[in-house]
């Protein structure tokens, strides 16, 4: 596991405000050289701790998908299975284990209400799941 220094902690935040800033830049910013710069993302990269670079878009930008968070329960000692089978659901956008009376949820982003609802039952269908509660996300406020 991956220890954070303060460099560290600076380099991310960096590239969470621009995944695209060159190396030099973010050498500017962060006030060391370009060298040190690579070097830390180079280790951030293999120790997997940094798993790539990707933008930030407002999640209400695109009004035509319909988002959504998902609460399931799931059986027992059935978890594992049935966090490798949602993850194979390109609409299911994160999925998070956590505590108290649910044990997983997922965030859904689907292109239309026909797939929402296919999304829906797929879940329900899965060998390992006792239950769900879903509530669409109408506006980002």
């Amino acid at each position: 596991m991956h220890l954070f220094d303060e460099l560290d902690h600076a380099l991310i935040g960096a590239l969470r405000e621009d995944g695209r800033a060159p190396v030099s830049k973010l050498a500017i910013i962060l006030g060391v050289t370009r060298a040190t710069v690579q070097t830390r993302l180079d280790r951030l990269l293999d120790s997997g701790a940094v798993l790539g670079f990707t933008i930030r878009a407002r999640q209400d930008y695109d009004e035509r998908s319909i988002r959504a968070v998902m609460l399931i329960e799931v059986s027992g000692r059935s978890t594992t299975t049935v966090i490798k089978y949602l993850r194979g659901l390109p609409e299911l956008h994160s999925l998070h284990t956590t505590n108290g009376a649910w044990d997983l949820i997922a965030e859904i982003r689907a292109a239309s209400l026909t797939d929402f609802d296919r999304v829906l039952r797929e879940v329900r269908m899965v060998e390992g799941v006792l239950n769900s509660e879903t509530s669409i996300m109408l506006s980002s406020v």
